[in-house]
């Protein structure tokens, strides 16, 4: 299990990272502020992304999708020190794409291979007292796998189809890869750390990109 306080004794700690996706609206709510010397106009334009994804052969995972996608993501995780093993069943429930809850894509090469594989799931958060925004629609990042994408444009194209469904903001964890991609990509580190538990095991201390399990 996962907690935001610190119990006896942590796995790991890792932090969450935010990229913004409609900054504007995040600063009019509060969830973040502009930075020192910045314009709003500025900010807007810093974290501007293009109006379509370009990796050729990524696209939304579908049915017939799932068996090779499993078995991209179970060899994948099978390099990190911590990490689920995901039945085909278990898989299908967790990575078919749910509108607003959870969305997944896919990289096809010309044979129908499936070389990489991003998602991220959907929490909104309420907004209190504010006279036109009612939430902030964040995504969270789920699973990610690079084997032949770029991590950066892979990622890349995961923020552009997150915006493209009106979240406003991307959040990651430090842990697996995801630090090859944070700061070329213009994520901000947050100030809270989440701290990962297991129930009566022991188990060294890890180190986040050791870290390979989404709770």
């Amino acid at each position: 299990y996962t907690a935001g306080v610190v119990l006896p004794t942590p796995v790991a700690t890792c932090r969450y990272w935010h990229r913004s996706l409609n900054p504007k609206k995040l600063v009019d709510v509060r969830f973040s502020h502009l930075a020192r010397n910045m314009t709003m106009q500025r900010t807007v334009k810093l974290y501007k992304l293009p109006d379509q994804t370009k990796t050729k052969g990524y696209r939304r995972i579908t049915a017939k999708d799932m068996d090779k996608a499993h078995k991209l993501l179970e060899d994948y995780l099978k390099k990190f020190s911590l990490s689920p093993v995901f039945s085909k069943e278990e898989f299908r429930h967790w990575f078919t794409p749910r509108e607003g809850i959870i969305d997944c894509f896919v990289v096809a090469d010309e044979k129908g291979n499936i070389t990489d594989l991003t998602s991220y799931y959907c929490l909104p958060s309420s907004v209190m007292h504010h006279p036109v925004h009612k939430a902030v629609r964040a995504a969270y990042s789920f699973y990610n796998v690079s084997t032949k994408t770029p991590w950066l444009d892979l990622m890349n194209d995961a923020l552009i189809s997150a915006r493209n469904v009106q979240m406003d903001v991307y959040n990651a964890l430090d842990l697996m890869e995801n630090k090859k991609y944070f700061t070329p990509l213009k994520f901000g580190a947050g100030d809270g750390n989440l701290q990962y538990y297991l129930y009566n095991w022991r188990c060294p201390a890890m180190q986040p990109e050791e870290i390979a399990l989404i709770l």
